[in-house]
């Protein structure tokens, strides 16, 4: 993983005079990538790098240029591909050769190859931008699921873009303003972001599954989404889906083990990371090698836990059991409250904005920790929302309430806003907007039934709004530690499939993830963990 930043001027003003910006806004991303550092100036172009080494340690340096087909391609890419084998043989089979096993390097060569239809071909977690220096146009995307953070900011006939929004700001033309708009999502949506907006006046973000070519000449934005969630018929039984679905999350967890630093993951001793942690260790046993996994606790945890809908059972039992069950090296972290509390400063200053309070603060605690032990994890985050794992799925008469299920106390919120500093809006209304955006927006088949339709707006409302708070924390608080967490039930082909599935298969049983439970039968210990 890596920090990239960067800026396209308007045809004949020059670059040069930024240079020192440049280092600033990369300085402000040495967290993301403290390894390798690298600034690429031509003409009105600037790209900037800070890379975090996990592939072709020696090789991957960035920005990275390639001279193909007449045109001069420079790149900075943050993310990693998992399909890069496959890639490599197409590209070569059309005559392309490789100087490295780098997965930057296979990117470019898709640019060049396809254009930007090349991020329908990737699988896997990235944002990267792409300036071809004959043509003068700047190319910018960002993954289907938005695990990766991509932001920017047309100031004065320029676009400027970075990882993160601290990067944006250390530009002079670029001010730290909040608006009427910027309040109101604070307020009434935080954590939480409008889709596409990053709060600040004047600065967006790619959304998931977003990609746009900027042009100097006309200085023009052309945004484009090139993937969302599509409804189709569903032809397989319950035994295929559940066949399907086996394949789909062990060939995903199995992808994301590649690396050339140490790989961990995340034991929360909850059912999805005890999935991700049995396959893993699987592979790594297979090879010869321990897998490492890691996990959190709090001092007087015990003494203090209280079941509720979201944690039924205290997590340490679970842990225990699979610590049993697996062949790996487990490592645990205890957390007490002082540090807890002292942390929460700096987790705002990861994620540039308000966000989950001590929750933010003990995973970025944590992936301190686990940063001495492995440079790579994979955590399992997103199931819950793809499988239906969450309370709000499974009762009827929390799901069929309108407004987003996990926030339904707007006019609290609207009690700590002083009179005016949202401007005219009223909060029931802004928040209601939003919401029904996202239905309106929401694939369904015609003749889909009412539950079915609701199923599927779930979904869509938990993976645009929910899920994405989750992807931001975990991206901030991991890559403040310069640790690359990754996400196997965010590979899209999982929720392409999930989308398409009857709520009656993943409510298999009448239990949360049914499905996934049914699927990945014979790999966890007789009593998986809720």
């Amino acid at each position: 993983m890596c920090g990239i930043a960067g800026q396209v001027c308007r045809e004949g003003e020059r670059t040069e005079e930024f240079l020192s910006v440049y280092r600033d806004m990369q300085a402000a991303l040495r967290r993301r990538g403290p390894d390798q550092r690298g600034i690429k100036l031509d003409r009105n172009a600037a790209l900037v790098h800070s890379r975090l080494a996990v592939v072709d340690i020696e090789n991957g340096r960035q920005p990275m240029i390639l001279e193909y087909g007449g045109e001069e391609y420079s790149v900075v890419y943050n993310g990693e591909l998992y399909n890069t084998p496959e890639l490599r043989r197409e590209l070569s089979a059309l005559g392309h050769v490789f100087k490295t096993h780098s997965d930057t390097e296979v990117l470019l060569h898709a640019y060049a190859e396809w254009g930007g239809e090349c991020v329908s071909r990737f699988n896997g977690i990235f944002a990267f931008a792409v300036w071809e220096s004959r043509g003068a146009r700047l190319f910018l995307a960002r993954d289907r699921m938005g695990v990766k953070p991509l932001f920017y900011a047309l100031r004065r006939g320029s676009i400027l873009f970075a990882s993160e929004i601290k990067a944006l700001l250390k530009h002079p033309w670029v001010e730290p303003q909040i608006d009427a708009e910027g309040v109101a999502q604070v307020m009434l949506l935080g954590p939480g972001r409008v889709p596409g907006s990053g709060v600040f006046r004047g600065i967006s973000e790619l959304r998931p599954g977003e990609c746009a070519y900027y042009l100097p000449r006309g200085e023009k934005l052309e945004l484009r989404r090139y993937w969302r969630l599509t409804d189709a018929p569903c032809e397989d039984t319950f035994e295929q889906a559940a066949e399907k679905v086996r394949y789909l999350v062990t060939d995903a967890v199995t992808r994301q083990l590649c690396a050339d630093v140490p790989v961990c993951t995340f034991l929360s001793g909850g059912l999805d990371s005890s999935i991700i942690s049995a396959i893993a260790d699987r592979y790594f046993t297979e090879r010869g090698e321990r897998l490492t996994t890691v996990s959190v606790d709090y001092r007087d945890n015990e003494k203090y836990f209280k079941a509720g809908k979201f944690q039924p059972n205290s997590d340490p039992e679970f842990i225990k059991k699979m610590c049993g069950f697996l062949n790996a090296d487990h490592r645990l972290t205890v957390l007490d409250t002082p540090e807890l509390v002292e942390a929460l400063y700096r987790a705002v200053d990861a994620r540039d904005l308000p966000g989950m309070a001590d929750v933010d603060s003990s995973l970025l605690l944590f992936c301190r920790e686990i940063k001495e032990t492995a440079t790579v994890a994979l955590s399992g985050e997103c199931a819950d929302e793809i499988f239906g794992g969450y309370p709000w799925y499974r009762d009827p008469e929390i799901r069929e309430r309108e407004g987003f299920p996990w926030a339904q106390s707007t006019d609290r919120r609207a009690e700590f806003i002083r009179p005016g500093a949202i401007g005219n809006t009223d909060p029931r209304e802004y928040v209601d907007g939003y919401y029904k955006m996202t239905l309106a927006e929401s694939s369904i088949l015609p003749g889909t039934n009412a539950l079915e339709r609701r199923m599927k707006q779930m979904m869509n409302l938990n993976v645009d709004w929910f899920m994405q708070t989750l992807l931001d924390r975990k991206d901030r608080m991991s890559m403040y530690s310069s640790l690359e967490v990754r996400v196997p039930f965010c590979d899209h082909r999982i929720a392409e499939y999930l989308y398409t599935l009857p709520w009656e298969y993943k409510d298999r049983n009448g239990v949360e993830k049914g499905l996934l439970r049914e699927a990945m039968r014979g790999l966890l210990p007789d009593e998986p963990p809720r």
